[in-house]
């Protein structure tokens, strides 16, 4: 009777690692290695224990309990009520940009190694130059706006 409360325990508590691992724990960590484990050594106890037959029946009953548990797991929304129901809309810089143009000048406030900060329009902005550098205190140009990124040249 031991024999069976050691291999069910081993086989139940390495599914409900699994679970927790692919639903609480997502990748692969030490809780899904263990989760493995414990079956493993639960279905290789029953081999052991009870021999090849018994062995090969409990392989087949982890296999569709595995598959059964995951299934539910997934879409019977049971984890639900866990799961982030918000979602943001916001982007980074939105609205900063608005009163940027192309063709605006300004003064590099740090080197730009090709990217530091400059201000423009009295407001300190992230720039980029197309690959040069640029020393602080360097006047700069716009010369094009792309997704939130500002690119620079310097004027001569």
């Amino acid at each position: 009777m031991i024999e069976w409360t050691t291999v069910i325990s081993l086989i139940l508590f390495g599914l409900a690692l699994i679970v927790v691992e692919i639903i609480f724990v997502p990748g692969t960590t030490l809780v899904g290695v263990l989760g493995f484990v414990f079956l493993i050594l639960g279905v290789g106890l029953s081999f052991r224990y009870f021999g090849a037959e018994t062995g090969w029946i409990t392989v087949g009953s982890t296999a569709v309990a595995s598959g059964v548990i995951l299934y539910y797991s997934f879409s019977a929304n049971v984890w639900g009520k866990f799961s982030l129901k918000s979602k943001s809309d916001s982007k980074v810089n939105e609205g900063e940009l608005d009163q940027l143009q192309v063709g605006a000048e300004g003064q590099t406030i740090s080197t730009l190694r090709p990217v530091g900060k400059a201000e423009l329009n009295n407001k300190t902005f992230e720039v980029k130059t197309l690959g040069e550098y640029l020393e602080s205190g360097k006047r700069v140009r716009v010369i094009k706006i792309l997704s939130n990124q500002i690119f620079v040249e310097p004027i001569n």
